[in-house]
C-alpha cells in the first residue's frame, strides 16, 4: 500500500526556491540605490543562511520525530541532505560565477 509519508522530504524544495531569493533581491537593491550600505546584503545573507539550515534539519528532525514511528526513514534523511549539498553547492557556483563584475546578470 502507497503511504503519504514519503512525499515528506519534499518540502525541502520550498527551501531551494527560497534560499537565493534574499541574496538576488539585495543585490538588485545595491545596485539601483547606489549605496555602498551592505546592511541590506549582510540581512539577505543571513536569511539565506536561515533557509539553508532549515533544509538540512528538517529531514533530520523528520527522522527523530518522537512518535512510535518516524515521520521518513534515516535512508531518505541521509538521501535529502546528500540531495542539499548537490543543490548548494550548485546555487554557490552560480553565485561564484556571476559574481564576477564583467558578467550582466540582469536577466535573472
Amino acid at each position: 500500500m502507497f503511504c503519504c509519508r514519503v512525499w515528506w522530504t519534499f518540502f525541502v524544495v520550498l527551501f531551494y526556491v527560497l534560499s537565493p531569493l534574499p541574496t538576488l533581491i539585495a543585490r538588485r537593491y545595491i545596485e539601483n540605490s547606489g549605496s555602498s550600505s551592505t546592511a541590506a546584503y549582510e540581512f539577505a545573507i543571513f536569511l539565506t543562511m536561515g533557509f539553508v539550515v532549515s533544509s538540512f534539519a528538517l529531514p533530520i528532525v523528520l527522522a527523530r520525530s518522537p512518535e512510535h514511528e518516524p515521520v521518513i526513514k534515516w535512508g531518505a534523511c541521509y538521501l535529502t541532505l546528500a540531495g542539499n549539498v548537490v543543490v548548494y553547492a550548485t546555487l554557490l557556483g552560480f553565485f561564484m560565477t556571476f559574481e564576477a563584475e564583467d558578467t550582466d546578470y540582469n536577466m535573472w
